[in-house]
């Protein structure tokens, strides 16, 4: 018997999807499957959960949400033997796109009943994981001024984007990679390990989940209408076409911010500050396992 545990952001994607245990036992019947369902109700709730959930040592862990929810439920599975399935109810949605789960419930009920894996790289900044991409540059306040909406949608996002890029002052940055140090003003700094960030947008559109390395795109300090131009090249998905813009493959990175005491991040599309000014970024090869078509 198979033991799939499913946690549940109830609110994502406008809380318009019916995940209960009635509905997932049509899908897996009590034959052939053991179901347990979780409901996460705030922030970080999914990770005790999920931590529980793997105390009862089950075959697969779902995270029915979006990025947020799925990066929560996912870092605690780094390096162990338990499968992650994915339902894709939120907003965004950056990894299962780039992962080829479908945002139907149904069609992504099939996925995990068939129960076929590949392991997928992590990445992992100070304390933390990440799946898809984290930023220190712009990026963090983006998501800072995004989140204080309390909307997830494609137009609040772009707001967010537009106030951010008017208040938004690089600071010094000394970054330590490949080899090499350098010192840097950056407006963007975003290592991406997905080729999706959501919202079907990408910076980094050749990045893979299983190539040992992560994207790297540096952005330096630009005037307005640079700003402009940058934004619209995004949009186009274009953005390797900034001649500003330095893309470069890392599997580690050391970032110091002397002139600041903490540091603004965001990870998986979810703000954190962190209380240092040293970031150690690096990349975990093959450290997840992730159920695809």
């Amino acid at each position: 018997m198979t033991y799939i545990h499913f946690i549940v952001n109830p609110i994502s994607g406008k809380g318009k999807h019916n995940i209960t245990k009635e509905f997932l036992e049509s899908y897996f019947p009590g034959t052939n499957y053991r179901v347990e369902i979780d409901y996460s109700n705030y922030k970080k709730h999914a990770i005790a959960l999920t931590e529980k959930a793997i105390s009862q040592q089950p075959d697969v862990i779902v995270a029915c949400g979006g990025d947020g929810t799925i990066s929560e439920i996912a870092s605690q599975l780094v390096n162990t033997n338990i499968k992650l399935g994915i339902i894709p109810v939120g907003s965004g949605n950056g990894l299962a796109s780039n992962l080829d789960i479908p945002r139907n419930i149904t069609q992504a009920i099939e996925i995990i009943k068939k129960q076929k894996s590949i392991a997928i790289d992590s990445g992992r900044v100070n304390q933390y994981c990440f799946f898809s991409n984290m930023g220190l540059g712009i990026d963090a306040m983006i998501i800072k001024k995004y989140e204080s909406t309390k909307k997830r949608t494609l137009t609040a996002y772009v707001n967010a984007s537009l106030k951010a890029s008017s208040q938004y002052k690089p600071q010094k940055a000394i970054l330590r990679y490949n080899g090499k140090e350098q010192v840097v003003d950056p407006f963007l700094l975003f290592i991406s390990n997905s080729n999706e960030m959501g919202y079907n947008m990408s910076l980094t559109p050749k990045a893979s989940l299983s190539d040992g390395f992560l994207d790297m795109l540096y952005v330096p300090r630009i005037g307005f209408f640079e700003k402009m131009f940058f934004g619209g090249l995004v949009v186009a998905k274009k953005s390797e076409k900034f001649k500003k813009a330095e893309h470069v493959m890392i599997q580690s990175l050391n970032a110091e911010l002397p002139d600041r005491i903490f540091t603004d991040v965001q990870i998986d599309g979810e703000y954190h500050r962190l209380e240092t000014n040293k970031v150690q970024v690096d990349i975990l090869p093959k450290s997840l396992n992730v159920l695809v078509a």
